[in-house]
């Protein structure tokens, strides 16, 4: 039986320069390296331009929608704050009006004229009811209204206290009646003021908001045109044909959607500045108007009623008389007879104030309660009062009336903004693969 012999164990020798050279030649590239040779070359470049200006096009039809969605909201939000405003007015107004009626009511002793019992009750009931619309419109105001009911409650039970006494004549009544003046001058007008301040400034930042979103527009678009202008560019250089029609439209669609987008939301600002400036200026204006003027008819009654010790009422009368006759002046194409009216008040003020000062008290009193024969502080009142109340009416609704017809008057960008950015990227991709096909 033969043995076989095993194979002498393999000795280690170094490689040689030419196994060395063969091992660092590069053999199949990595991911990365991949990545890299994709972008080499003239059809790499043309790559890295498709890759841009596509990514370019979808951020212009983002910054786009961004704009208009902008603008959209600052509009519906401004025509929201300022109905909230016109609401926080109209509460001072109930407040100040069911105030001048009390007070005047309270100088004709015993029992008080059922008509001016039921203003004064249908301006407190208003009252309540737009505390309660404007505490559900604007949650931001819910505090503040919540304080501003409280101190309703409390001003209610004292003109209630001043009328009890006032229908037995007792003195004492005359202080609860300055003691609840006191409380709506001091607690309950300084919350709806505040209040208004807030949405006052509400209004005026979405009347400034309205504008940006044609920032959006503008800035998105000319990036984009010149992103696509410069890729045309080298095409041209690179393939000497000077004219890619797929990425020449896509270029067009960005063109026109920058100058149609833009355009538009520079309209619809023009539009919310003229609104702003005109029946939103005419209704605050108004609105301040009417304020100062019950605020003089209650003054003027509380120095009656002060019997000789009322300057303090009196120069609060002259005050807001003052104010009134500011705020008209401010008041857009007002009618003449607005002006007429009040200064018709004016004049049965002074009167009133002549015969006070002449000792004629009890016939003063007549005129301030519409007892006299003539011409009575009532009817010059409620003739300012009504013809006020119509134009202010009009002006606020002429606010929300322009600005839902800027909203109107947007085209649909907004939701269309996307998928025009898509189309410009897929054009610019069709464009790109036409000559990157001449490279296969």
């Amino acid at each position: 039986m033969t043995q076989t012999q095993s194979a002498p164990p393999a000795t280690w020798s170094p490689p040689t320069p030419q196994q060395l050279a063969a091992l660092q030649q590069p053999g199949t590239p990595a991911p990365r390296g991949a990545v890299a040779q994709w972008f080499e070359g003239t059809p790499g470049r043309m790559r890295a331009y498709l890759v841009l200006a596509a990514a370019i096009s979808v951020v212009f039809g983002l910054c786009a929608a961004q704009g208009f969605n902008q603008s959209d909201g600052a509009l519906q939000r401004a025509e929201a704050n300022a109905a909230q405003l016109v609401r926080i007015q109209a509460i001072h107004t109930n407040l100040v009006s069911a105030n001048a009626d009390a007070t005047n009511a309270f100088l004709v002793g015993g029992l008080e004229p059922a008509d001016q019992r039921q203003h004064f009750t249908d301006s407190m009931a208003s009252a309540a009811r737009l505390v309660a619309e404007a505490a559900s419109a604007q949650p931001a105001d819910r505090d503040a209204l919540g304080q501003l009911n409280t101190t309703l409650v409390t001003y209610q039970g004292l003109i209630e206290q001043a009328r009890a006494n006032n229908r037995q004549g007792l003195p004492i009544g005359s202080q609860y009646l300055r003691d609840a003046n006191a409380t709506l001058q001091n607690d309950s007008l300084p919350l709806v003021k505040a209040l208004v301040a807030a949405n006052e400034k509400r209004v005026d930042t979405e009347f400034g908001g309205v504008g940006d979103g044609a920032w959006w527009v503008f800035l998105g678009g000319l990036v984009a045109l010149f992103v696509l202008f410069i890729t045309l560019r080298w095409l041209a250089r690179r393939t000497h044909r000077y004219i890619n029609i797929p990425i020449v439209i896509g270029a067009v669609v960005v063109l026109l959607t920058t100058l149609i987008g833009g355009f538009a939301l520079l309209a619809a600002s023009g539009h919310a500045t003229d609104a702003r400036r005109g029946n939103y200026d005419s209704t605050l204006a108004l609105s301040r108007a009417r304020i100062a003027a019950y605020d003089a008819r209650s003054n003027e009654s509380l120095t009656l009623i002060a019997r000789g010790s009322g300057d303090a009422y009196d120069t609060a009368y002259n005050e807001s008389a003052a104010t009134v006759d500011e705020q008209l002046r401010k008041v857009s194409g007002v009618d003449a007879s607005l002006t007429s009216q009040w200064e018709s008040y004016k004049e049965v003020h002074s009167l009133i104030r002549d015969q006070d000062k002449g000792g004629k008290w009890d016939t003063a009193v007549g005129v301030a309660v519409g007892r006299s024969s003539g011409t009575n502080s009532v009817t010059t009142f409620n003739a300012f009062d009504n013809n006020s109340a119509d134009h202010l009416k009009a002006t606020s609704e002429g606010v929300s009336t322009q600005l839902k017809s800027a909203r109107d008057g947007l085209p649909p960008i907004g939701w269309l903004g996307l998928p025009i950015g898509i189309l410009a990227a897929l054009l610019v991709a069709w464009g790109m693969s036409q000559r990157l096909g001449e490279y296969r």
